[in-house]
């Protein structure tokens, strides 16, 4: 069954193109169909990661209408059961999405003849790269172990966070105005999380705020840490955990610990992924580790689109109860693991 993971990260630099390449080729060579989609709109460059020449129509084609369907951009990566539909730096327009095309394309997804579809999204806490992370099941948060990354990949689900509960409701409505003046209180060190909120909002409301409480309850992003240097790098994942907990009311699950890799910059610099050029290095070996849990976790995309209250599409947001965070210790073991 078709499993789409949208990949991002709170901040640039910290390997997310990087890891999707890699990530792609391994489960390609699980004996998984997959399909990678650049929608690091503006700043595409997965391409470069696979060793591909930009000389192919991308999204913008779709996007502007010149191609019909997202399956007429599909280009072959010169790996066995790997795909990409490029992204497009060069039509104007294509990093500023209107709802109308995010919608068109979140359709399009679905109709991809692939097992898996990673869509590496751009960095940052864009509504155009929210808006596609929250499309699908559990998502793929990328940090590395540093303290801005943290705070980037914290504000990345707090307006993740948001903005499902704000689409939620009807344009115009009461509760739209409710999440748009929490929105701007600092809740941070206040004792209650955005959960909390959420909950009132919906025993004030319940026809219209149940539903929306459900939607947001169901949000479980997966974390992938990546650069770790050492076991105690693992400390940072906990406090990112720590934090969504306490003021988002966000349950997190740890899905890798990627280690700092010399080969990573060989293989970038070589326009190959590592686990290319060398399947045995560290980091080659997380991502086939990270590669072996997605592929055994019981998870399946739902329908991408349904219509939403204010008459825009809008992303169907279902979790499956497998997958739930495996313990406290969830990152201390797999920074064992990568270790090891």
């Amino acid at each position: 069954m078709q499993r789409i993971l949208p990949i991002a990260s709170g901040k640039g630099g910290v390997g997310k193109s990087v890891l999707t390449a890699n990530l792609g080729l391994a489960l390609a060579r699980a004996g998984k169909t997959v399909v990678l989609v650049d929608l690091d709109l503006g700043a595409s460059n997965l391409h470069t990661c696979l060793g591909l020449r930009n000389r192919h129509a991308g999204l913008g084609s779709f996007v502007w209408k010149a191609e019909k369907s997202l399956s007429g951009l599909l280009v072959e990566t010169g790996f066995e059961r790997l795909w990409l539909v490029p992204g497009d730096n060069l039509l104007p327009g294509t990093a500023n999405l209107e709802w109308n095309s995010k919608r068109r394309i979140l359709k399009e997804l679905s109709k991809l003849p692939a097992d898996f579809i990673l869509l590496d999204l751009g960095a940052g806490s864009s509504y155009n790269v929210v808006d596609f992370f929250v499309a699908a099941p559990s998502g793929l948060l990328v940090l590395c172990p540093e303290v801005t990354s943290v705070l980037n990949a914290y504000s990345f689900l707090k307006t993740a966070a948001f903005r499902i509960l704000h689409r939620s409701f009807p344009e115009g409505s009461e509760e739209r105005a409710e999440v748009l003046a929490y929105a701007g209180t600092k809740t941070e060190g206040s004792g209650l999380s955005f959960l909390d909120f959420a909950r009132g909002l919906a025993e004030r409301r319940p026809e219209r705020g149940g539903p929306a409480l459900e939607a947001l309850s169901r949000l479980l992003p997966r974390v992938v840490l990546n650069r770790g240097k050492s076991p105690e790098d693992a400390e940072l994942g906990y406090r990112l955990r720590d934090i969504s907990r306490k003021n988002l009311g966000l349950s997190l699950e740890f899905s890798g610990f990627l280690l700092e890799d010399p080969g990573v910059a060989k293989s970038v610099a070589a326009r190959r992924p590592l686990l290319d050029l060398d399947a045995s290095s560290p980091f080659a070996r997380g991502v086939q580790a990270l590669a072996t849990r997605l592929a055994q976790a019981p998870e399946a995309s739902p329908p991408l689109a349904t219509e939403g209250p204010d008459g825009e599409a809008e992303a169907e947001l279902a979790v499956a109860a497998a997958g739930q965070n495996e313990g406290e210790d969830e990152l201390a073991r797999l920074a064992a693991e990568a270790f090891a």
